[in-house]
Parts: structure tokens; C-alpha cells; sequence
């Protein structure tokens, strides 16, 4: 290994940086800093793995610290100079992060919502409540089964559908809706307030954009530009513009029949513990090894009809008036 060349002491360490942070799997970062303990110790000391889960997931910027919770009391027992608890602590967090992105690649798309919270209205509950909204078919005991709003004489007024997920920390990739009637829909995502808040029980630490929706009974999907990280386990769906007019009292109504949100629960590897007020986080690794995801086909995830609601699938639109 003669010609053999050490890119360490041929770039300047900003040219270097610049060139490994192009890298998008956190598996070629782990094979760079394998060659060699010097190369090693450069990943680790600028925090490579950390700005390539930044570039994936930039809600990542709110995190105070990371920690290992199987580490924890030694961590916190070990003592030495300042220099050398800085490298621990960079240690620590390459660990993280570098799992944390092993497990953001090594993806597998599920059903992400536990459970159904609350909506903004409901206009006869419990027959339409959010509740029916988890269930994949649009019929259920010879009745449709659907979530519908308090009328309103103004079509602006918005209606909001908020469920817990599955797990505090979950990628989301898309989700689909099958509204009655609505113009367009977006999304919040965040964590119920550790404060008495009054009416603000939640805070979204993520808004999307203003999707449109087309006028049809048929399930929607909304997918993301780019994967998004739900920090704290809450997703709600505002629904804008209403389009149904109810011709017994005039009023504006807002309709849906299935809320299904996709992507990827990183618990029991990771979680998370809200620092507020500040509204930032400690991204805790609880288990560096990945799970093993359920099995599901394609047809899990999409409306399954049985022979009876085919036959009533014309009547819904009578059932609702």
C-alpha cells in the first residue's frame, strides 16, 4: 500500500467536510470512518452522522441533546476533564445518529394511527363521531359510517380531525383521506403541552402545505415532498372550505369517511422527552437494535369491500341527508 494516500493530510478539513456531507446513506459514513481510527475520530469530532439526519428530517433542529438511556447512569457517573466529556458526548451522539438514519433508510411503510382524539365538532355524536373515521369501510352494519361537523352558516370555517399516532416519533410519508365534500386539507403535527394552556392543548411543531382536494367520494392520498418526522405522536388533519349544503337548514357541513396516515414508527429504538418551554427535545435511543415490522400487503392498506357494501355503495349519499 505504497501510493497509498491519507485524504486527511491532502484536504483541509472544510474541503472534506463539504465533500462527506454529500453522502446520503449513513452506511457509506460508517465505512469512511472504518478505514482508519483518524477518520474515525473526523467523523465523529464534525458530527457527520448528526448533519446528514439534519438534511433528512430538519425538524431534527430541535433537539437540546441526545442521550442512550442504557448508558445513562454511566454517563452521568463518569467523570475527567472537559475536553474528554466533549468527545464522549460526540461519541454519543454519532451513535444516535448514526442508527437513527440506519433506521430512516432500512424503511418499511405501516398504519400509523393508534387512536382517534377529538374534532372541532360533530354534529350528531356519538352515531358521527371521529371514531368512524379509523374504519377502512364506508358502510358498517347496513349504515354509512362516517364523521360529519356542526353546520355553519360561513363555508370558510375550518373542522379539525386530531389523532395520536402509534409511537412519539414516527416518519410520515403520505395520508390519505376519503372525504364527502371538502376543498382542500392540511396537516399539523406535534406534541400535547406539558402546560396549562387553556385552549392550546397542542403544539404543532410542524404545518404543511394547503392541499387541494378533489370533489369526490373515492379515497385521496397527500403525500409529502419529503418525509416528514412527527415530533411527539400527534397528527391533526384541518380540513378548509366547506362544499355541502345541507337543504333542510341551509347550513355548510364538512364529512369524512377514513383518515389513513402512513409511514414509519422508530419506537421502540427511539423516543423522545419534551423540554418546555423551550419546545425543544431529548432524542433518547433506547435500543440499538431494529425492530421486526409486521407484515402487511398492499391490500391492507387499501378500502376492503364486502359484497353488501357494494350493493349500498349508491345509497350513502341518502343515508347522509
Amino acid at each position: 500500500m505504497e501510493n497509498s494516500v491519507d485524504f486527511l493530510k491532502v484536504l483541509n478539513d472544510d474541503l472534506l467536510v463539504k465533500i462527506l456531507t454529500t453522502f446520503e446513506d449513513s452506511s457509506d459514513l460508517v465505512r469512511f470512518s472504518a478505514v482508519s481510527r483518524s477518520w474515525q475520530r473526523f467523523v465523529i469530532k464534525n458530527g457527520l452522522c448528526k448533519h446528514l439526519c439534519l438534511r433528512i428530517f430538519p425538524q431534527l433542529s430541535r433537539v437540546d441533546y441526545v442521550n442512550e438511556l442504557s448508558d445513562t447512569a454511566k454517563g452521568h457517573a463518569e467523570a475527567g476533564s472537559s475536553n474528554y466529556m466533549e468527545w464522549k458526548a460526540l461519541e454519543r451522539e454519532h451513535r444516535v445518529y448514526a442508527f437513527l438514519a440506519q433506521h430512516c433508510l432500512s424503511f418499511c411503510v405501516r398504519k400509523c394511527i393508534s387512536e382517534a382524539i377529538i374534532a372541532s365538532s360533530t354534529d350528531h355524536y356519538p352515531e358521527e363521531s371521529i371514531v368512524n373515521t379509523l374504519e377502512p369501510r364506508d358502510r358498517v352494519a347496513r349504515r354509512a359510517s362516517y364523521w360529519s361537523s356542526k353546520g355553519e352558516s360561513n363555508p370558510a370555517v375550518p373542522e379539525m380531525l386530531t389523532y395520536k399516532l402509534v409511537s412519539d416519533l414516527c416518519v410520515i410519508t403520505e395520508i390519505n383521506i376519503r372525504p364527502f365534500q371538502a376543498k382542500s386539507v392540511r396537516f399539523r403535527m406535534g406534541h400535547e403541552s406539558c402546560q396549562d394552556s387553556g385552549s392550546d392543548k397542542f403544539v404543532w411543531t410542524y404545518t404543511s402545505q394547503e392541499f387541494p382536494m378533489a370533489q369526490e367520494n373515492r379515497l385521496q392520498t397527500f403525500r409529502f415532498p419529503d418525509p416528514i418526522l412527527c415530533i411527539g405522536g400527534i397528527l391533526q388533519v384541518e380540513l378548509l372550505g366547506r362544499v355541502l349544503r345541507h337543504e333542510m337548514d341551509g347550513l355548510f357541513y364538512i364529512c369524512v369517511s377514513h383518515v389513513q396516515v402512513m409511514g414509519q414508527p422508530l419506537s421502540p429504538a427511539f423516543g423522545i422527552q419534551i423540554l418546555e418551554p423551550s419546545e425543544q427535545f431529548v432524542l433518547e435511543a433506547r435500543s440499538y437494535t431494529l425492530p421486526t415490522l409486521p407484515e402487511e400487503t398492499e391490500g391492507e392498506y387499501e378500502y376492503e369491500y364486502d359484497d353488501e357494501d357494494e350493493d349500498e355503495d349508491e345509497e350513502e349519499d341518502e343515508d347522509m341527508e
